[in-house]
């Protein structure tokens, strides 16, 4: 019996504890539950909070791509505005200046004065250049304003003005000696827009003008042609896209200082005509009144002068160094017949003979050699008979040759060769008396370039040099008012020394 109460007892109590210990479990797993749910609510809470948190910064960076877009188009349209207003202002002014300059110290082995000149030989009297490198004590310079304007049309304007003076004075104040004068004053209109067919793009003018397309051998200081005077005419009419013309009509005054009553003496009619690279140019002259007439150095004419003339030009322009390898050349055959018979400077001499005739060979090229070397070949020769007296006989030929070294990115050495025979029979014009022989001169010029150092256009340029020339001794027979034979000019040889700048922009 106790037994059995004693085990009643023992079941009782485990009945009890176990009750409680499952009550005890219970409890601690919704505290648990509890927990973890208010876990999850904190962690929940935490990223709906970072939710609207990149929400934000997500709406702030697109504000702020929005601005920056916004920006750049404003910048873009800002700098369209100021690329537009200042094109405006550009097309409104559109001025322009331009110029050449050259001047320069010559001296002889004596520290004395000395002759020079691209003309100075007995050929240069009519068109016989020799080198020029060394051989300059002059200052020559052109100043030119330009106005171009580009109207809403399409068509275009430009006005040009050159002022140009030369002096052989060293002296700061040479106003005594001074040639300045307007060389050139004339008006284009291009682009019109009421023309069509061969004259759409073409380029009318009219004044005082240099014409656009004359071209010249720079180290002879000698044009191949000069057409220049007071006129108008129309460049570029073009008849296909490889064949256009320039037609002109120029009027000239003979003789150094013009007439009192300023009347026209000399019209040039021209026509040149380009085709690729080759040029055919034809010009008419003609000058009725003969009174008084003076020829190119202002001296009355003593004989009968021509009334009319004609030239003619061939000419190559060639890109390359005559086809053979880098480079450029160009090479021109003329022709002229009475007042043609002045090949260069068409319609400048008023002094040659109806019966003249001239024939006149040009052709210069430029190419780099390797080394750092370059070279400028060029030959100039003319030949002119019953010029100025029947009879009479002027023949000349010139070889010359530029060398350029590069030494460094800003210093060159400059070397230059020329030589020149000539026979000349003038039939005692001016005194003048039959010679024949030739004449040589070279030069070395270290040189200071800012840049481009083989290029042979580019300028500026600030040379020393020194010149050796000599000739043959009957040259010095010629005349008695030229520079050979002259006191202390002689046959025998002569140095010269200087300094020089050239540019040009």
């Amino acid at each position: 019996m106790y037994k059995k109460r004693r085990l009643a007892v023992m079941i009782g109590m485990l009945a009890g504890s176990a009750s409680v210990y499952a009550q005890t479990d219970m409890n601690s797993i919704e505290a648990r539950l509890a927990l973890l749910e208010q876990r999850l609510q904190a962690a929940e809470s935490r990223a709906q909070a970072a939710e609207k948190r990149a929400s934000a910064a997500e709406q702030k960076t697109q504000q702020l791509v929005a601005v920056q877009k916004q920006t750049q188009t404003t910048t873009q349209e800002v700098a369209q505005r100021t690329s537009a207003l200042e094109q405006k202002a550009d097309l409104a002014s559109g001025f322009e200046f331009h110029g050449y300059a050259r001047s320069g110290l010559l001296m002889n082995d004596a520290a004395s004065g000395s002759k020079s000149g691209p003309y100075l030989t007995p050929a240069g009297e009519t068109g016989g250049a020799i080198g020029r490198l060394g051989n300059e004590a002059d200052t020559y310079v052109e100043l030119n304003v330009e106005h171009k304007q580009t109207l809403e049309n399409g068509a275009t304007t430009r006005f040009k003005a050159m002022l140009a003076d030369g002096q052989k004075t060293y002296n700061d104040w040479s106003a005594d000696s001074s040639d300045l004068n307007i060389r050139q004053a004339f008006a284009e209109l291009g682009n019109l827009p009421d023309f069509s067919g061969a004259l759409k793009g073409s380029t009318f003018w009219a004044g005082k003008r240099f014409d656009r397309d004359n071209f010249d051998i720079h180290w002879l200081d000698s044009d191949v042609v000069f057409l220049a005077g007071t006129g108008g005419g129309v460049y570029d009419v073009k008849w296909s896209e490889d064949f256009r013309s320039n037609f002109s009509l120029y009027g000239r005054n003979f003789g150094s200082q013009e007439e009192i009553d300023n009347n026209v003496q000399n019209y040039i009619l021209s026509m040149n005509h380009f085709a690729g690279p080759l040029q055919v140019m034809v010009s008419g002259m003609r000058a009725k009144d003969n009174d008084d007439r003076k020829d190119a150095n202002g001296d009355a004419i003593k004989t009968d002068a021509a009334n009319n003339g004609v030239h003619a030009l061939l000419g190559l322009h060639n890109e390359s160094f005559y086809g053979l390898r880098d480079g450029s050349a160009k090479t021109a055959l003329l022709y002229g017949h009475g007042l043609g018979a002045e090949v260069k400077s068409l319609g400048s001499d008023g002094a040659v003979l109806s019966e003249a005739d001239t024939w006149r060979f040009a052709s210069y090229g430029t190419t780099p050699i390797g080394g750092g070397w370059h070279i400028a070949p060029a030959v100039l020769g003319q030949s002119s008979k019953d010029r100025y007296v029947k009879g009479d006989s002027y023949e000349w030929v010139t070889l010359n040759t530029r060398l350029i070294k590069e030494v460094t990115q800003n210093f060159a050495m400059a070397f230059e060769g020329s030589y020149q025979y000539m026979d000349l029979d003038p039939k005692g014009y001016k005194d003048r008396h039959a010679v024949n022989g030739s004449f040589y001169k070279l030069t070395v010029a270290p040189t200071l370039k800012a840049g481009k150092i083989g290029d042979f256009f580019s300028r500026p340029e600030l040379r020393l040099y020194a010149t050796w020339m000599d000739w043959s001794s009957k040259l010095d027979n010629y005349a008695s008012d030229d520079a050979f034979g002259s006191s202390g000019f002689n046959a025998g040889g002569e140095w010269n020394f200087g300094v020089q700048m050239e540019t040009w922009f």
